[in-house]
């Protein structure tokens, strides 16, 4: 189980609204491209910020470089859109590479789980122009003591300027565990509100998760200081 502990850096993430009232409707990476110092300074654009998360006793550095993670792994399909973004500009960071590692649907890790298989549910992606890193990959399913979550750490310029964990809203995971093959492991543990991690920000670092099609797409945006 992962011991709840704050780390020595910290981190600004994404959270609440983006945009002043009289801003109206409009996407934030837009509204990010334009701003900078000043627009963060008068809450035209603003970053969140939160501590970090424990990297928790599953991570392998030096993971494969791909976009498809899944490895064949049973599971609801999780689109993954992950945003890094300049904490004192809110603009975005490219070239940042984005480390990801999950337990599989049935709350399995590689390389731990299964020492025969050390790779699957587990890869990098360095973000685009717009900051953006993109993963396929499975819904992550739950095992004993930990609510369901994703574990992350940003390296930018070769230096990590953010560990920490996303979370899923407890609603949506319930939607994806009627399904089999998580239908197989009923009665899941624990949920966000009692889980030791989640309790130390986790409810900052909460995946916005929508339907497509027969899968999910998952997006945050993580305000990180360059070094």
């Amino acid at each position: 189980m992962d011991e709840p502990r704050l780390t020595r850096r910290t981190s600004l993430l994404r959270f609440g609204g983006l945009f002043a009232a009289a801003l109206g409707a409009g996407s934030w990476e837009a509204e990010a491209a334009s701003g900078g110092p000043a627009a963060v300074a008068s809450g035209a654009v603003s970053c969140v910020l939160t501590p970090e998360l424990t990297e928790g006793p599953y991570y392998i550095a030096n993971e494969k470089v791909r976009r498809n993670i899944t490895e064949g792994r049973p599971g609801a399909p999780l689109t993954l859109k992950l945003t890094v973004v300049d904490a004192s500009t809110c603009k975005p960071i490219r070239n940042a590479a984005i480390d990801v590692w999950h337990c599989d649907a049935g709350g399995d890790y590689s390389a731990f789980s299964t020492p025969n298989q050390r790779t699957y549910c587990r890869g990098i992606q360095r973000t685009d122009a717009n900051g953006v890193a993109t993963f396929q990959t499975i819904y992550p399913g739950w095992y004993q003591g930990r609510a369901v979550h994703i574990h992350v750490k940003v390296h930018v310029g070769g230096n990590v300027v953010h560990t920490g964990q996303f979370f899923f809203s407890d609603s949506v995971t319930d939607g994806v565990y009627r399904r089999a093959p998580y239908s197989g492991r009923p009665n899941r543990t624990t949920r966000n509100a009692n889980d030791s991690i989640f309790v130390n920000g986790g409810s900052k670092s909460m995946l916005h998760v929508a339907k497509s099609g027969s899968g999910y797409v998952g997006r945050i945006t993580m305000g990180v200081n360059r070094s």
